[in-house]
């Protein structure tokens, strides 16, 4: 199964994706929108919006979505098995007044 995600390096959302890619030890595409303006543009026109984390699944583009819904979908299409590991991170949280902080310091500007 192919699986690119658009995240952010530090990002609460971003972090929730990653763990449950991590739960089900799943390979996927970390794709980096904020130090790739390519990689965001992509990401923009694949998916029609500019919120992320998106996640693209077989071809099929999830947009601005969280980790618990990532979770919901690959239970509810068959594409992983129900376990009972708990992910490392929340995966249904914002990003922390840190991580905004960060993202404040290194605005990127792409349109």
């Amino acid at each position: 199964m192919n699986i690119r995600c658009y995240l952010k390096p530090s990002c609460g959302w971003s972090n929730g994706v990653r763990a449950i890619m991590a739960k089900y030890a799943l390979t996927y595409q970390d794709v980096d929108i904020i130090n790739n303006p390519a990689n965001y543009a992509e990401m923009v026109e694949k998916s029609g919006q500019r919120l992320s984390p998106c996640v693209e699944v077989a071809g099929v583009m999830l947009p601005d979505i969280s980790g618990a819904e990532v979770e919901q979908y690959l239970l509810a299409h068959g594409l992983v098995v129900p376990n009972d590991q708990a992910p490392s991170v929340p995966i249904n949280a914002p990003c922390t007044d840190a991580e905004h902080e960060k993202m404040r310091i290194k605005t990127v500007r792409f349109f």
